[in-house]
């Protein structure tokens, strides 16, 4: 696998959750399609989406409710499309979406790895670690470990590497087989243990693990978590994809 096949493959999971083709990424111009259900989407989806916008930085591609995409081509057709993911345009895009009970809720990152920085260097951890499988994180579902495993969908935890110190957990990287293709990878680190490159570390050799599965390993970070990106820079994970997605006024009161 190289860099290029890593790209097509996170294109062709984002093609299948937004209701699109691959090559709408690469487009010079934006894409507006209606959203559908689909059997492949990232498993922690719930399709059809009222509005999701994903660029990979060539265009914005949105993926909406029928009602709403001759408002929405409207819209990213007078946005740059930079601007298109600022809070004043999505003041904007806010209004669209209010006849529809409905606002942005989600602004994430998403970074892809680079794999000459996951493989050259394995970055050191100044701790022991360890290899975890189902069975070894089966207990591990705290409020300490919540972005490493995640307690609502535990059937999707698939492998983990975790930090001792004299054989107590320290840091917890772990694996979440959000699709058959790609393995979205979440980090913990005791508050004591942080800024001392275990995240990173963790990070680096969970991702490792994960393409020795052949799965390509992606992470998530919101842009204001500048720790998060750190971390997902350092352990050698570039930019791949930018997304905003809209819920329910009603899902956002619960959040």
């Amino acid at each position: 696998m190289n860099q290029s096949d890593i790209l097509k493959i996170a294109m062709a999971q984002s093609a299948i959750d937004c209701s699109c083709r691959p090559v709408d990424f690469l487009s010079d111009k934006n894409v507006v399609v209606e959203s559908f259900p689909a059997k492949a989407v990232r498993r922690y989806l719930k399709l059809p989406h009222i509005c999701d916008i994903v660029s990979y930085g060539s265009n914005a591609v949105v993926s909406c409710k029928k009602e709403l995409m001759h408002d929405l081509e409207n819209f990213v057709n007078t946005t740059p499309l930079f601007a298109c993911f600022e809070t004043p345009a999505i003041y904007k895009l806010n209004g669209i979406l209010e006849p529809f009970d409905a606002k942005v809720c989600f602004m994430a990152e998403y970074f892809l790895p680079d794999i000459e920085k996951i493989f050259v260097t394995e970055l050191p951890c100044q701790f022991e670690t360890r290899i975890l499988h189902k069975e070894d994180f089966s207990e591990l579902y705290l409020p300490q470990w919540s972005n490493a495993l995640c307690k609502d969908r535990k059937h999707l935890d698939v492998l983990a590497v975790g930090a001792y110190d004299g054989g107590r957990l320290i840091g917890l990287a772990g694996c979440s087989a959000d699709c058959d293709t790609m393995w979205q990878i979440g980090i913990d680190v005791l508050p004591k243990y942080r800024n001392r490159g275990i995240g990173s570390a963790l990070t680096n050799q969970l991702a490792r693990a994960a393409f020795e599965e052949g799965k390509v390993p992606f992470y998530c970070a919101a842009w204001s978590n500048l720790g998060s990106v750190r971390t997902a820079i350092r352990s050698g994970f570039i930019p791949g994809w930018v997304e905003v997605s809209a819920k329910s006024n009603g899902f956002i009161q619960q959040r």
